[in-house]
Formats: structure tokens, C-alpha cells, sequence
């Protein structure tokens, strides 16, 4: 029990790890998002600059008390978009290396960031004075800056970037603008724009914090349902997990047209008699290897191994409309790839390959404790008794009559062997041989 309890938790930590690591990269995709937003900003307020001197210079001697002022502001926003360009190059590089930044970096290009408006406010005030340039566009420009914290994810970086904004602008409002031009003071007007954009911080914080929570569960989900299907996909096919993962276990089956593939290995046990149960287990993954690849390039998937051999389906789970013509294509790459390996190997193998094609109830079935996707009914007993066929005829490859019907023309190499009988049949079938 106890070994039991630690293999959970170490697989919950192997899981938390990559839900962690997921999750970092998250982050910073979000915040190359923002930090490309912070220099689309900065481009548009050049752009804006260079419109307004183009359009009406007499506003930029008014506002700025001529073109040095406004020659400072494009050194400040050039300046800015180039360090917002560096912190992109790191964000990048970071995620190139698979790891987060640090955290008191985040909160010192945070602070770099939203000072720039007080900085430009600074200037603004005194070429235009303390009333026109806090009552003009620019403090406004640091809601920019709080909305966009939201991609950081993080709730106390946007707090802190709020109270760095409204701290700062409160500071810079007392220090110049204390009183209005009646005498009376201006704290408490200052003090309630500033705890407005303090408010705007905390609630951008807690929207990007929903947002991780958010981003989190659904690598979580991601994350475990990868693990799963790879866990999963070592004992049935990848196409077996996808259906299962979509129908849930309690998917009844349904009735289908499939071609059914025996494969078995001849001569197989006597040949391990003399090899060690490692040698025989290398042996038989290596063939299985090689076969199970074609199947997965025709189309077919593993439906179960038995012992030195398999069951395989064409058109189940996944409809095929071909799925003869995939079966036959799969069995003679088959025999031509046992060739090439036997003669490379000390120890050949020669397969027998048995296809019928016809209906089968394919489905989840088993107790309620525990189901398996298979195939039931007469089409795959009947191509399991073809495939025993080949010991009697010393073929590799037999075909039902069904199969060779849907093969059509493709299948003008098949060589009848006449009306045979098979074990579990009254009536005498229809085989054919292929090369």
C-alpha cells in the first residue's frame, strides 16, 4: 500500500512538473504579447508626435515650447521601445531555454515602464505648466500600462504596477500642483484619481490571476490527457486511446464493416527453446516493430498481441472504405520485410497471415470494472482459422473469398485453393492464396 501511495505521488510530481513547465511558457507567451503591445504603443505616440508637427506646429510650440522639447519626448519613446525591444529578446530567449525570469526583474521592468509617462509628464509640465499638463492626455496613458500588466498573469505585478502609477503621479501632482490658481488645495482631487488607477491595478491583477488559474487547468487537463494517451497508447493503438478518450468506456458497440488480420509467427517457440528469454523477447519486439510500422502507414491498427502474434483491424475505429485493398497492401509489405530482416539475422522468422473481410460489433466491451475495445463475431473467428490454414497449404498469406470480391482487379495474383475445410464450419469455404 505504501509503495502503492508513493508511485501516485511521484507521478503526481512528474505531472505537476510538466503542468509547471507548460504553464511558465504560457507566461511568457502572454508577455511577449504585452511587451509587443508596449512597442506598437510607442510607435504610435512617435507617429501621433510627427502628425502633430506636421499638422499644426502651433500646437507643438504650445505644448512643448518648441521642437527641443519634442526632440526630448522622441529620445524618451525611443529609448523605451528600445529597452521593451531587449526585454522581448530576452522573453524569447528564455523560452528557447525552457525557463521563467526572475522575479526581480519583472518588478524592475515593470517600474522602468510605467515611469515613462511620468517622466514625459514631468517635461510636460514645465514647458506648459502644472494645471494644462495634468489636466492634458497624459495621464491617462498610464491605464495603458495597468491593462496591458494583465498578460503578466501575476496579481501582485499588476498591483505593483498600479501603485507605482498612481504613487508616482501623486507625487508628481502635489509636488507641482498642490493648489489651484484660487488657493485652494488640490490633494484630495489628486489623492482620488490616483487611488482610481491604484483600484484599476488590483483589478487587473486579480483578472490576470483568474486568467493563470485558468490557463493552469486547462494544461492540467491537457497535460494528464496527454499522459494518459501515451501511457495508454503502449498496450492499444493511439487511434483505440483517441476514440476511448472521446466515447468514454461505456460506448456500446456498433456494428461495422472491417478486414480482419491474423498474424502468427512460425516456428516460433522452438526456435526460443534454444535462446535465452531476453534473446527471444529482443527478437520478437524487433519483428513487431517493423510490422506494427506498416500497419500504422496502411492504416491498420494493433488490435491485440497474442503471445508470438497479433490481431490487427482495418476500418475499425476509424472507418476505411478501402479497408481490403489497406489489409492486403499491409500483409504483402509484410512478408517482403520479413525477407529483408531474415536475411540480415541468424535466426529468420516466417509468418503466417490470415484476412477476412466481412462485419464485426466493434466496441468497448467487457464487465463494468474494467473494458477493452475489441472486435466480436464470426468475421474474426473465421480469419484466426484462415490464418491456422497456412501450416496446411505451407503458404504465408490466404485470403478469404470476401476479400479477394473487394480486391477486385487488384487482386488478379490470388490463387485459388479450392473449397477447404475449416475447423468450426459445416460447409466447405473458398481460399486464396497471394504471393
Amino acid at each position: 500500500m505504501a509503495r502503492f501511495a508513493s508511485r501516485k505521488t511521484r507521478q503526481h510530481a512528474v505531472l505537476s512538473e510538466d503542468v509547471e513547465r507548460e504553464l511558465t511558457r504560457e507566461v511568457l507567451r502572454t508577455e511577449l504579447l504585452r511587451v509587443r503591445a508596449l512597442i506598437i504603443t510607442g510607435c504610435v505616440m512617435i507617429l501621433f508626435l510627427t502628425s502633430t508637427f506636421l499638422i499644426d506646429p502651433a500646437l507643438v510650440n504650445r505644448v512643448w515650447r518648441g521642437t527641443e522639447g519634442l526632440v526630448r519626448e522622441y529620445i524618451l519613446l525611443g529609448g523605451f521601445i528600445l529597452f521593451e525591444a531587449w526585454v522581448h529578446s530576452q522573453i524569447r530567449r528564455n523560452l528557447k531555454l525552457d525557463r521563467d525570469l526572475p522575479v526581480i526583474r519583472r518588478y524592475i521592468g515593470a517600474f522602468i515602464e510605467t515611469s515613462l509617462p511620468t517622466i514625459i509628464l514631468i517635461l510636460q509640465i514645465r514647458s506648459m505648466g502644472a494645471g494644462p499638463a495634468l489636466g492634458f492626455v497624459l495621464p491617462l496613458v498610464y491605464f495603458i500600462f495597468v491593462i496591458l500588466s494583465t498578460l503578466r498573469l501575476d496579481f501582485w505585478l499588476s498591483t505593483f504596477t498600479g501603485f507605482v502609477a498612481a504613487a508616482q503621479l501623486l507625487a508628481v501632482a502635489l509636488y507641482y500642483n498642490s493648489v489651484n490658481d484660487a488657493g485652494e488645495p488640490l490633494a484630495y482631487f489628486h489623492a482620488v484619481r490616483s487611488t482610481v488607477i491604484l483600484i484599476c491595478g488590483v483589478l487587473a491583477g486579480a483578472v490576470g490571476a483568474q486568467l493563470r488559474r485558468q490557463f493552469a487547468a486547462s494544461i492540467a487537463a491537457a497535460t494528464a490527457r496527454d499522459r494518459v494517451t501515451n501511457l495508454f497508447g503502449q498496450h492499444v493503438s493511439p487511434q483505440v486511446v483517441e476514440r476511448l478518450m472521446a466515447t468514454g468506456t461505456s460506448a456500446s458497440g456498433d456494428v461495422r464493416r472491417v478486414a480482419v488480420m491474423f498474424v502468427d509467427f512460425r516456428g516460433f517457440t522452438a526456435g526460443a527453446q534454444s535462446r535465452t528469454p531476453q534473446e527471444v523477447v529482443d527478437r520478437l519486439d524487433g519483428a513487431f516493430a517493423v510490422l506494427v510500422d506498416i500497419l500504422d502507414r496502411q492504416g491498420g491498427i494493433v488490435n491485440k498481441f497474442l503471445g508470438d502474434g497479433f490481431l490487427a483491424l482495418f476500418g475499425a475505429p476509424l472507418e476505411a472504405s478501402d479497408a481490403a485493398h489497406r489489409a492486403v497492401a499491409a500483409g504483402r509489405e509484410m512478408l517482403s520485410a520479413m525477407d529483408h530482416i531474415n536475411a540480415e539475422t541468424s535466426w529468420p522468422l516466417r509468418i503466417g497471415i490470415g484476412i477476412h473481410f466481412g462485419e464485426v460489433v466493434a466496441g468497448n466491451i467487457g464487465s463494468p470494472r474494467r473494458k477493452e475495445y475489441t472486435v466480436i463475431g464470426d468475421t474474426v473467428n473465421f480469419a484466426s482459422r484462415l490464418e491456422a490454414l497456412n501450416k496446411e497449404f505451407g503458404s504465408q498469406l490466404l485470403i478469404s473469398e470476401s476479400v479477394r470480391e473487394a480486391l477486385g482487379e487488384d487482386a488478379s495474383d490470388a490463387v485459388p485453393l479450392g473449397e477447404v475445410e475449416v475447423r468450426g464450419y459445416e460447409q466447405k469455404v473458398a481460399v486464396f492464396q497471394l504471393g
